[in-house]
């Protein structure tokens, strides 16, 4: 099968290894061209997968193309995406996956129907994955074989959905957020909140939070336009991120999850936050990766930070009791994969069908040609069609019986068996 999915994700990698591979939406379309561009010489199709918890390459490849062909793109594959990270191919090699056939495209499927996220069942990942298959497209790299993959990831992704459990009991981050905030404040009424950023996962959150009514609600976002709308549907304040380390000490709750690559808030900002509040506590949550949030954080006294994976512990043990869902959509992934397979097989015989009918047109061709010469000379129509005929017919079964009669033992039973089924079969 012409598949390749290599890649990291919160189960082979840390927290901030994965952050250095981690690319920004806007610069998808730029890293697939590097990567097909760093791959030329096979011309794959390509698509690139980044969220919080994975970066994942899909390498499509011609259906005619051979295993070893395919294998043979790993390296190249991994040595780009380590100079992404800017780390060694061996580092990110102990901490990465490479799959192939099958295993890539069951791969696809689980990761769209949420199987393999850090959060069992979370609805983001399918909304992500179509995002980069839109950059991939917009790109240019998007071929037959890698549309199939994520059209049929998409379809399974939405048949688990809708069959099973999992999606209906799934608990998100954001829920896990708002978890985090009432065990320490018990309740919201009385809290300052402050989103740094306003992307998918922090309208999300901001949403949940927002239900719970506390005191006030800040958005800083380093897009002014992207923050006030995002304020003005939660009737929030806006606030500007170069005053984010000024106005720290405001806020009980701080929720962070940006696309920057480097910290946002610093441990010197916190220290000066934590004296002007008094020790008052504050939760931080650092949804972002690369992390918002210096880790060293962590360590201060009334501060209390959790990271993404830090929520994914949290709500692991509601994962646990989906498992019976897990196998109904195990099965219904498994079920995909077998007529994605179908499909692929049926795809590398296109060349071969395709050969056939033009060797099949030239004789037919060819025998036309005879034909029409010998009713000019005036020869007789029926013996001109039955020659035509004969001829076709010769051509047509002189390969296999040639095969047929030079063949012996195992060779010439299987000859036979294909000359049962391809001449003489009921109904022909």
């Amino acid at each position: 099968m012409s598949v390749l999915a290599l890649g990291l994700n919160h189960g082979s990698a840390p927290l901030d290894l994965r952050g250095r591979f981690a690319i920004p939406l806007e610069a998808l379309g730029r890293s697939v061209q590097g990567l097909r561009s760093h791959l030329a010489r096979a011309q794959p199709e390509v698509a690139i997968l980044s969220t919080c918890n994975r970066t994942e390459l899909y390498v499509g490849l011609p259906s005619s193309a051979c295993p070893r062909h395919a294998l043979e793109l790993a390296e190249p594959a991994i040595e780009w995406l380590a100079a992404q990270g800017r780390t060694s191919a061996e580092s990110l090699r102990s901490h990465s996956y490479f799959l192939q056939g099958e295993a890539a495209a069951r791969h696809a499927f689980r990761v769209a129907s949420g199987l393999d996220s850090m959060v069992l069942g979370e609805p983001q990942i399918l909304g992500q994955m179509k995002a980069a298959v839109r950059e991939a497209d917009s790109a240019g790299a998007l071929g037959a074989t890698l549309h199939q993959l994520f059209q049929r990831s998409f379809a399974v992704a939405k048949e688990v959905r809708s069959s099973t459990e999992i999606g209906a009991h799934a608990v998100s981050m954001a829920a896990a957020a708002v978890q985090l905030a009432l065990q320490l404040f018990e309740d919201l009424h009385d809290t300052r909140v402050l989103f740094v950023g306003a992307g998918e996962m922090i309208e999300l959150v901001a949403t949940h939070v927002a239900a719970h009514r506390p005191r006030s609600i800040t958005v800083a976002n380093r897009s002014l336009e992207r923050g006030q709308v995002l304020s003005a549907r939660l009737g929030a304040a806006s606030l500007p991120l170069a005053e984010l380390g000024q106005r720290l000490h405001e806020f009980d709750v701080v929720i962070s999850c940006t696309a920057s690559s480097l910290p946002l808030i610093g441990l010197g900002a916190v220290e000066r936050a934590l004296k002007a509040r008094k020790r008052r506590p504050v939760l931080m949550l650092d949804l972002a990766v690369p992390r918002d949030i210096e880790p060293e954080v962590a360590a201060l006294d009334d501060v209390y930070l959790y990271t993404v994976d830090d929520l994914a512990r949290l709500v692991q043990g509601n994962g646990e009791r989906r498992q019976a869902a897990v196998q109904q959509a195990e099965a219904i992934v498994s079920a995909g994969v077998t007529s994605f397979a179908q499909w692929l097989e049926q795809r590398a015989s296109v060349p071969l069908i395709q050969a056939l009918q033009r060797q099949t047109e030239d004789w037919r061709q060819a025998e036309l040609a005879k034909a029409r010469r010998a009713l000019a000379r005036g020869q007789d129509v029926e013996a001109v069609m039955e020659a035509l005929s004969g001829a076709l017919t010769r051509k047509m079964l002189h390969g296999a019986l040639s095969e047929l009669h030079g063949s012996a033992g195992e060779a010439h039973r299987h000859w036979m068996d294909s000359v049962q089924r391809l001449f003489l079969r009921d109904g022909v």
